[in-house]
């Protein structure tokens, strides 16, 4: 442990503008996992402990599209479409036959997929590490802010996600789309008895999550390696998140996030060697003051 550096840093404006930087874009980046893993939770009752290897789809997805076509923008969006549409078709054909299960069933189902994908990517793209670079339209100098650096590409990062952000926000809350979504999430079997399509709901809303996370993975590939497995860390992270903020919430998972993605930044200088203790101690924290998540409903 180093407390003193840490404090070096905080007493420093260019190191806390550079920390606070990578802070939010791990957290813009874990926000979108979370905020999948909460939906598809908030709404099924299930976790889907395999949401960790949609992420990673995302990002293969999205450096095969890219290699392909050279164009960002395809290679982003058809990664997230792909991954939802992949999703879709996990919870037609595998979950949606688990829903009423014991929990341990529906982790069986979602670790045997896990092992699927991961021996699948070794299959396809191969077990070394991979890099897509950073695109040609975001090779600028980075801004420099009393010191400190915030590349070119973290600022759409963090633009694209607050976007996507405030349009799933919007969704849930203001469109007959999200009031079906949260009538089904509170009484399934009333809101099928209205004549709602109730599995039709149930997997958009896993396409849905299912996109969020490969958008992630997509957003994430020009700076994160990609490898194998590389889902697992993510998902444990998402986890910590959706706790933090409160199943089922996507405001709390964005402030979650936003919090695991400062911690960890500014952690990784105080604490080198205790940055995943610091995450899960701050997770014990939240959960004795307030056990359902700082913006979960008390049961």
């Amino acid at each position: 442990m180093d407390p003193q550096a840490l404090l070096t840093c905080l007493s420093t404006a260019s190191c806390v503008i550079t920390q606070t930087t990578g802070g939010l874009i791990s957290g813009m980046l874990l926000f979108l996992v979370a905020a999948g893993l909460s939906l598809i939770f908030g709404t099924l009752k299930v976790v889907n402990f395999m949401h960790g290897s949609l992420y990673m789809l995302g990002a293969y997805f999205a450096y095969t599209l890219y290699t392909a076509t050279g164009n960002f923008t395809i290679a982003v969006v058809g990664a997230a479409l792909g991954v939802g549409l992949f999703g879709l078709v996990f919870e037609r054909l595998f979950m949606s036959r688990v829903y009423n299960t014991d929990v341990l069933m529906q982790l069986l189902v979602c670790y045997g997929f896990i092992l699927i994908l991961d021996d699948a990517v070794k299959i396809i793209w191969g077990a070394e590490f991979l890099s897509m670079g950073m695109p040609a339209a975001f090779q600028r100098p980075p801004i420099m802010i009393a010191g400190g650096i915030l590349p070119v590409y973290y600022l759409f990062l963090i633009g694209v996600t607050l976007g996507v952000a405030l349009l799933l926000g919007l969704l849930l809350t203001r469109t007959r789309a999200g009031k079906i979504v949260r009538a089904a999430a509170v009484n399934p079997t009333m809101t099928s008895a209205l004549g709602i399509n109730t599995a039709l709901v149930f997997g958009g809303v896993f396409a849905l999550g299912g996109l969020l996370a490969g958008l992630s993975g997509a957003l994430a590939a020009p700076v994160r390696s990609m490898v194998a497995g590389m889902g697992f860390s993510i998902l444990i992270e998402s986890f910590i998140v959706t706790v933090i903020g409160g199943m089922g919430s996507i405001g709390g998972a964005l402030v979650g996030a936003l919090l695991i993605g400062l911690v960890r930044s500014f952690g990784t200088i105080g604490f080198p060697l205790f940055t995943e203790g610091v995450m899960f101690l701050f997770m014990t924290l939240v959960l004795i003051t307030k056990p359902s998540g700082l913006f979960g409903k008390e049961h």
